[in-house]
């Protein structure tokens, strides 16, 4: 199969129709052997009902996966990834600010140019400047210094990927604004832009807000955590503690030989004392708290188990 189209989707149901006639416009104009995957993340209206529609209008091309409720934008891609057969896998938003005319392009340059991943740049964006211009050029310049990758754009939702790179990847909680980092982690350093097409949205209202930024910032401080110390975490919290506790044990013995030593000395009256045993405690809370999590992380279980309640 040449191409799979994953799109994520909540509540979407007025925009599904015409995107989907979109796609297939699109598709047959290029000839390709595709698929449309809609991931249904638990939408209350009557997305499923449209999905199921545009299913047996299309058996074969289109096809949906629902879950029992909702699990994040994450989750329906990490499920998508894994159901998408195409050599070459796009990713868009169902509202219609992603162009299915940008397809061709995409799909040429992963296929012909051999890119592990091409992501879009909005250039010209239609969003409130306030609310979501500026914390987005904010972020992804932060993303862009701790990742080392160029790219202006990180967390827009339309992407081309070799199919190799989605198989490999693990996208979980909140980490789909950072697929770019995963998969320069996962060892695919071959990731490019390409400027997108972004149209106002025609139909329902964002479901993203001012949150979103804030755990943007934390997702991106453990993705970074997690790829130096996600394996050996007592690495980090081992050698932290064990600083803190060494440090702090010294100074309590130089202050344990001041008491004995100097007649006027009154070790209960030095803050400092107080503050080492503070350290202390710290620091071997520190290297305990590094067992533990050496040994979660030897231990894990798949994390990503999501309760599928349909799928066409």
């Amino acid at each position: 199969m040449d191409l799979s189209i994953v799109i994520p989707l909540l509540n979407e149901e007025e925009s599904l129709p015409e995107l989907a006639e979109w796609i297939h416009k699109v598709a047959l104009k290029q000839e390709w052997e595709y698929e449309i995957l809609f991931i249904d993340d638990g939408s209350n209206d009557n997305s499923w009902e449209v999905i199921k529609k545009l299913q047996s209008d299309a058996p074969g091309k289109v096809k949906g996966i629902r879950f029992q409720r909702n699990y994040g934008k994450s989750a329906a891609l990490n499920v998508g990834f894994k159901a998408a057969k195409g050599r070459v896998v796009v990713t868009m938003d169902a509202d219609l600010q992603d162009s299915p005319d940008e397809l061709p392009e995409l799909y040429r340059r992963i296929h012909e140019e051999k890119w592990d991943l091409i992501s879009g740049w909005k250039k010209v964006r239609y969003d409130n400047k306030l609310s979501k211009n500026l914390p987005s050029k904010f972020f992804n310049s932060i993303t862009r210094f701790f990742s080392k990758i160029k790219l202006n754009d990180f967390n827009c939702g339309l992407k081309a990927y070799d199919s190799e790179v989605v198989k490999t990847i693990e996208v979980y909680g909140e980490m789909h604004r950072y697929i770019p980092v995963l998969a320069k982690q996962a060892g695919f350093h071959k990731i490019g832009e390409q400027v997108v097409q972004h149209q106002a949205r025609k139909y329902g209202t964002s479901k993203f807000g001012w949150n979103r930024f804030i755990n943007g910032f934390l997702d991106l401080m453990t993705l970074l955590f997690m790829h130096r110390y996600g394996k050996k975490p007592m690495h980090f919290f081992g050698l932290l503690g064990t600083l803190l506790f060494g440090f702090s044990f010294l100074v309590l013995i130089y202050l344990s030989i001041a008491k004995f030593t100097q007649a006027d000395f009154t070790l209960t009256n030095k803050p400092s004392f107080y503050l080492m045993l503070t350290t202390l405690l710290l620091g071997s809370n520190l290297f305990l708290a590094g067992f533990i999590a050496e040994t979660t992380v030897r231990n894990a279980r798949d994390r990503n188990k999501y309760l599928i309640r349909e799928e066409i």
